[in-house]
């Protein structure tokens, strides 16, 4: 468990990073004014948007890993994303562009970061220690296993994002480092939601790694339309191993019916959450027609919709991490 704080830490610091940049340089490129402005505003043309968001979600992800899953640093952390969110239109309504806009902004997020990872740290140090040394209680392990399966199911949205044309080469590079810190982050916070960190685990955590960007480059080298099997193929390897890492093994073995059942699941699952989270918001709620006039951008054409995919995503992850996020054997016997 020492590997958290530290990875976590980073992790956010590389999320604010991408942030600033998304924000300097992708998000002009959606802007009617765009060298892809001939096909604008339509479905999918604020996808800067949505990866800047995810980046922005990624912050507050990596904060409940450095706090190892304790409500001290998850209910700030909550918190701060939100802030975050509404900081973001603020400034995208200014349109900054260029290197010394993504300077500044990334010396401001890091600014803020520094600051709550500093309260956070002298909160936990002034507060009386209630858990044994090198322990993870129960209830943070499930919070760090929800946080993984958020994180898994954000890695699909961002993978799998499109916009009007896809001929945009910033779109394929912002895709793959926002699924990547996602990885990261969803291996990471599984890791530490594990009862123990043993050389099976640790070696099962680098693989999950590897064979998960592997299935993000297929999902980005999968053409546009054609990418929801290898979408779903990819939540069923990130997902499952999620539970591998973070759930009990009794006896030093996993309970491998168990994880049969989550793959099943891990499976099917996100798809089932996104598509059903997805149609209210384009038919009652459109959340994303309120963020882009809030930021001052133009509005999608009637023909189309303007679906915040990094909201979806999230509540999506959500709902995965209600089913998913029980790494104890007790917590699965609850669903008997």
């Amino acid at each position: 468990m020492r590997f958290a704080r530290p990875v976590g830490l980073l992790l956010s610091a590389a999320a604010v990073a991408l942030w600033a940049y998304g924000m300097t340089t992708w998000q002009p490129l959606t802007e009617p004014l765009g060298p892809w402005s001939e096909n604008l505003p339509g479905n999918n043309a604020y996808w800067a948007r949505d990866l800047r968001f995810m980046a922005i979600m990624a912050v507050p992800l990596g904060l409940v890993l450095a706090g190892r899953g304790q409500v001290r640093w998850s209910g700030p952390a909550v918190v701060l994303g939100g802030c975050w969110i509404a900081a973001d239109v603020a400034v995208d309504r200014a349109d900054p562009i260029g290197l010394d806009a993504t300077v500044l902004l990334a010396v401001a997020g890091y600014a803020v970061l520094g600051v709550v990872a500093a309260l956070l740290l002298w909160w936990e140090r002034a507060a009386p220690q209630t858990r044994e040394p090198g322990t993870t209680p129960a209830a943070d392990r499930r919070v760090l296993t929800g946080a993984a399966c958020v994180a898994g199911v954000l890695t699909l949205v961002a993978a799998g994002i499109e916009s009007p044309t896809d001929r945009e080469p910033e779109l394929n590079q912002g895709a793959l480092a926002t699924a990547a810190l996602l990885v990261a982050l969803a291996v990471g916070a599984a890791l530490a939601a594990a009862p123990a960190r043993t050389r099976a685990r640790v070696g099962l955590a680098v693989g999950l790694t590897v064979a998960a960007l592997l299935g993000v480059w297929l999902v980005r080298a999968a053409a546009p339309g054609e990418r929801l099997l290898p979408e779903a193929a990819l939540g069923a390897v990130l997902l499952t191993g999620v539970t591998l890492l973070a759930w009990d093994w009794p006896g030093g073995r996993p309970i491998w019916w168990h994880h049969a059942l989550a793959a099943l699941i891990a499976f099917v699952g996100p798809v089932v959450f996104l598509v059903a989270t997805a149609i209210p918001m384009v038919i009652m709620m459109p959340i994303g027609a309120a963020f882009t006039a809030l930021a001052g951008n133009s509005p999608i054409n009637a023909a189309d919709s303007d679906l915040l995919v990094s909201l979806v995503g999230l509540l999506a992850g959500l709902g995965m991490a209600a089913l998913l996020a029980r790494p104890s054997v007790e917590d699965r016997r609850q669903l008997r």
